[in-house]
């Protein structure tokens, strides 16, 4: 399909104290190396067309194909577009990462640099600590490679501790049908008390919630009737396990109303699914809150680790 066929979406709503006035849909990361560059560059344009002006990437995306991928959609169509990028390596010095992802991009600055997963209070703490990573960051800020700082998380007492630090100008972590119950009844009231910009992920649990998948295209080791299959990609079967569709994923999630929810489209169908089901986005009451809720539960059983809530965590929030 045409990106052309694609519906149109405007800037919706500044992004926390950033002052950028963002679409309510961000671009994730579209790394596989099973699929080729060009493709993947290809991908991101369409989206792009289609007037989406956040996106994300990170180094350990594919080993920096992610990147690279990036940077050559933004070729000549930087202007206009949030660009968000990591630092993964949180006890290394934090200049030689960000030169680095500069280089892979070709860019001489992005928006948002953020530490990458940070998700144990000892590491945050780390970070926050004088002379730690968050002041490093904070010089190549003011040294004009970069906009903005702040981390993602897969922790929300991560997430409380550096929202309350003042450190941080955006945070990113996972809203979607099936996260614990704090991202959605602390972390986000919170940032937004605060002006901070929210970034989420994991709309789609990973694909979990899509398909008969341990995530991210990854196959079940084990099928019942010896079926392949899993979310996004066109070549794969209808999955046979309990899933949610990809309009239940989306709905739910713009209803808790996160300022950009990304989503990693790598595939134009997956795209096309997506977009749509964005651009025709309508609230979901209390009571269909909850019935996602619950058929998300069963979507989620058998289908490996849920590495976006922590340990013995409670889930479904809403």
């Amino acid at each position: 399909m045409a990106a052309s066929a694609l519906p149109r979406f405007t800037p919706r709503r500044a992004l926390g104290r950033t002052g950028f006035t963002a679409t309510a849909v961000g671009i994730g990361d579209i790394a596989d190396r099973s699929t080729p560059r060009e493709t993947l560059v290809a991908t991101l344009r369409r989206a792009l067309d289609a007037g989406l002006n956040v996106i994300d990437t990170a180094p350990n995306y594919e080993e920096g194909l992610s990147e690279e991928a990036v940077g050559e959609a933004l070729r000549g169509r930087r202007e206009g577009v949030f660009l968000i990028d990591k630092v993964d390596e949180h006890d290394a010095p934090v200049a030689p990462q960000v030169e680095g992802s500069l280089r892979r991009l070709g860019q001489d600055a992005v928006d948002l640099f953020v530490f990458h997963a940070v998700s144990e209070l000892a590491a945050w703490e780390r970070l926050a600590a004088p002379g730690g990573g968050m002041e490093q960051l904070g010089r190549c800020v003011r040294e004009g490679k970069a906009r903005f700082r702040g981390i993602s998380s897969h922790h929300p007492d991560v997430l409380r501790a550096a929202l309350r630090s003042g450190l941080c100008d955006v945070v990113m972590f996972p809203l979607g049908p099936f996260v614990d119950a704090r991202y959605v009844l602390d972390v986000l009231p919170l940032a937004r008390s605060l002006g901070v910009g929210v970034v989420s992920f994991k709309t789609f649990g990973a694909g979990k919630l899509l398909g008969d998948t341990e995530g991210y295209g990854r196959p079940l080791e084990a099928r019942p009737r010896g079926k392949v299959g899993s979310g996004g990609r066109e070549d794969r079967g209808a999955p046979s396990l309990p899933h949610l569709s990809v309009e239940a994923c989306v709905r739910y999630t713009l209803t808790l109303d996160p300022d950009v929810m990304l989503m990693g489209m790598s595939h134009p169908n997956e795209q096309d699914a997506a977009l749509r089901a964005a651009a025709a986005f309508q609230l979901l009451s209390t009571e269909e809150m909850a019935r996602v809720r619950e058929r998300a539960r069963e979507a989620i059983q058998g289908k490996g680790a849920v590495w976006w809530d922590p340990p013995a965590a409670a889930t479904g929030a809403g």
